[in-house]
C-alpha cells in the first residue's frame, strides 16, 4: 500500500472523530470569548481558535495510561483528550461541577481521568512535570508516553531547556510539541529568539526534532505517531514544532493590532477546519451536507453543555480548602 493510500485509510477511518474534536474546540473556545465580553469569566482566557489540528491530531495518538501536559492556552489539548465541554465551561464559570471544582479556571484545566495532568499559568513549568511523568512511565515499564505542548516562547526558558536535557539523557518516553504560533504575547519569533527553527534546539540535546505543518491534522497525527512510537519502544523523546497560527490576540485584553497587514487573513484561508474538510470532499469521504450535520451537531452540543455549566451550583465555602497541600 503507497504512503497515499495509507493516508486516506487513516483519514477514513478516524475522519469523524478528528472533525468533531476540532469543531467541539473551535465552538467552545468562540462561546468562551462571548463569556468573557459578558463579564462572566473571572481573570483572563487564552484562546486557540486556528491551532485546532495541532492538539486534535496529537491528542489522537493518545493511549490509557498515557499523560498529556499543557500550557494556559490549553482548553483545546485538555478537551482533544475527552475531557467533557460542560465540566470545562462550569471551570471557567467558577461553578462546582468543573474540572478542578471551579476553583482553578481557564488556565489551569485538570483531567486525570483522561490523561490531562495539568495546564499551567507559568510558561513552561508544566514541561518538567511531563518529563516526570515520563520517567515516572519508564521506572514502571508501563509503556505509557509523555505528552506536552508548549509554545514558541517558552523555548526560551530555563525550564523548557532542563527538560530536554533530562530528557535527553534518560531517553524518556516523552513527545514535546512545540505550537509555534509565531507570537509570544505581543512580540514576533524574531524579536526574541536568534534561530528560526526552533526544533534545532533538539540537537543541542540529542534528541529528535521533527517539522510539521500545525494546521494539517493528519499530518500531525502521523508525525506524533511515529514519536510515540519510538519512545514506546525505548528509544527516547522527539521535539516537534508545529507551524500554526491563533487566530485572537494573547488574551482577551489583546486586540492583535501588532500583526501586519494581511497576516491574519493569510492564516484565516488556511484555516486547519476548512482545509481538512475540503480534503474530505477531495477523497470524497464526506460531502458537504456531511460535515454540515457534524456542525449543526457539534454546535448543539456545545450549546447544551455551556447551558448546563451555567446553571450548575458555585462551590460551597467549605470546600475552599479542600486540594490544598500545606
Amino acid at each position: 500500500m503507497t504512503a497515499v493510500y495509507e493516508a486516506q485509510a487513516r483519514c477514513e477511518d478516524i475522519w469523524e472523530t478528528l472533525l468533531d474534536s476540532m469543531l467541539r474546540i473551535r465552538y467552545f473556545e468562540n462561546e468562551v470569548k462571548a463569556l468573557f465580553g459578558s463579564g462572566l469569566v473571572r481573570g483572563s482566557t487564552h484562546l486557540c481558535q486556528g491551532q485546532e489540528a495541532t492538539v486534535v491530531g496529537a491528542c489522537s495518538r493518545l493511549r490509557p495510561g498515557d499523560m498529556m501536559a499543557s500550557t494556559y492556552r490549553g482548553h483545546g489539548a485538555v478537551l482533544a483528550t475527552g475531557a467533557s465541554p460542560t465540566a470545562a465551561f462550569a471551570e471557567i464559570l467558577g461553578r462546582d461541577p468543573g474540572l478542578c471544582g471551579g476553583k482553578g479556571g481557564s488556565m489551569h484545566f485538570t483531567d486525570l481521568t483522561h490523561g490531562a495532568i495539568g495546564s499551567n499559568a507559568i510558561v513552561g513549568a508544566h514541561l518538567p512535570i511531563a518529563v516526570g511523568a515520563a520517567f515516572g512511565a519508564q521506572h514502571l515499564k508501563s509503556g505509557a508516553v509523555s505528552l506536552a505542548f508548549t509554545g514558541d516562547g517558552s523555548t526560551n526558558i530555563g525550564a523548557f531547556h532542563e527538560a530536554l536535557n533530562l530528557a535527553g539523557i534518560w531517553k524518556l518516553p516523552v513527545v514535546i510539541v512545540i505550537e509555534n504560533n509565531h507570537y509570544g504575547e505581543y512580540s514576533p519569533l524574531a524579536a526574541t529568539t536568534p534561530i528560526s527553527a526552533l526544533v534545532d534546539r533538539a540537537k543541542s540535546y540529542g534528541i529528535r526534532g521533527e517539522v510539521v505543518d500545525g494546521n494539517d491534522v493528519l499530518a500531525v497525527r502521523n508525525v506524533v505517531g511515529e514519536a510515540f512510537d519510538r519512545a514506546r519502544d525505548g528509544n527516547g523523546p522527539t521535539l516537534i514544532e508545529a507551524d500554526t497560527y491563533r487566530f485572537e490576540g494573547h488574551s482577551r485584553s489583546d486586540p492583535g493590532k501588532y500583526r501586519p497587514p494581511g497576516e491574519l487573513e493569510s492564516w484565516l484561508a488556511r484555516d486547519p477546519i476548512e482545509r481538512f474538510a475540503d480534503l474530505l470532499k477531495e477523497r470524497e469521504i464526506a460531502g458537504t451536507e456531511i460535515v454540515e450535520a457534524h456542525r449543526q451537531q457539534v454546535g448543539a452540543e456545545i450549546a447544551a453543555a455551556l447551558q448546563a455549566a451555567k446553571a450548575a451550583p458555585e462551590p460551597q465555602p467549605e470546600r475552599l480548602y479542600e486540594d490544598v497541600i500545606g
